[in-house]
């Protein structure tokens, strides 16, 4: 089953490709991608790496965690599970609130 893992602190021109051979070193990568921003299409410094099973995962964590890949140092963990975003709806808090009522407040300036 294969066994996802975080990578961050990756430099800014590091690719998908970059990463796959990378970690390509300690086993089979199932797939590999560099997150990127939305809207500029920058990469925002991390990424994602599938490897085929959790030996080769935790192999890659023991092998390549704090080693150096296109002169940063990568800090790799388990990816962990985030749950599916929900549309816009939903009980969402609103900070803020009204001014409160109080009595003070400046008085007329005459």
């Amino acid at each position: 089953m294969p066994s996802k893992l975080y990578v961050g602190n990756l430099a800014y021109d590091v690719t998908q490709e970059d990463l796959s051979e990378f970690f390509s070193q300690v086993g089979a990568v199932q797939s590999a991608a560099v997150i990127s921003d939305k809207f500029s299409g920058q990469s925002r410094g991390f990424g994602f790496v599938e490897m085929s099973d959790s030996q080769e995962a935790d192999r890659a964590i023991e092998t390549l965690n704090d080693t150096e890949l296109k002169g940063r140092r990568v800090k790799i963990d388990r990816a962990r599970e985030t749950a599916p975003r929900s549309g816009g709806s939903g009980d969402r808090r609103r900070g803020g609130g009204g001014g409160g009522g109080g009595r003070g407040g400046r008085g007329p300036r005459w």
